[in-house]
């Protein structure tokens, strides 16, 4: 039973980190670019200027690229070191709880974005019907 339930619990956790992603992802390009380059700036960001265009694209490209199951295993770690970068340079000194700026938020999406990036993705992922065409396709 847990086998035929595990592709549907894969993509309900696949829509649900990517919709987290794109939306964060999205905040940062309608508060502007500039807003997130001036917010990275203040907290010491290396390269604010490239960070902020750069993450805004990763979260919204690899929130997408999550909701339809596509290059998982790049997207997955892409996303957890970009969580991990907030980590470092956002909240680690908050300590863990996020209701006081702590870690506990990055820290669940970075791990659960290895967990659904290193999964076949689930029902209905791109990237297990690339694998089951390949499959069938004759060898040349």
């Amino acid at each position: 039973m847990i086998d035929q339930i595990r592709p549907y619990t894969l993509l309900i956790g696949r829509v649900v980190l990517g919709a987290v992603f794109l939306v964060h992802g999205l905040q940062k390009f309608t508060g502007g670019i500039a807003g997130t380059t001036a917010f990275f700036e203040k907290i010491g960001v290396p390269l604010p200027g490239v960070a902020a265009p750069v993450v805004a694209v990763l979260e919204v490209g690899g929130g997408l690229a999550l909701i339809l199951g596509a290059a998982l295993p790049i997207v997955g770690v892409l996303l957890a070191v970009d969580m991990i970068g907030a980590l470092i340079l956002v909240h680690l000194p908050n300590g863990f709880l996020v209701s006081d700026g702590g870690y506990e938020f990055v820290v669940t999406l970075a791990a659960f974005s290895l967990v659904i990036g290193f999964s076949d993705g689930g029902a209905l992922a791109v990237d297990s019907v690339w694998r089951r065409k390949r499959a069938l396709s004759p060898v040349r």
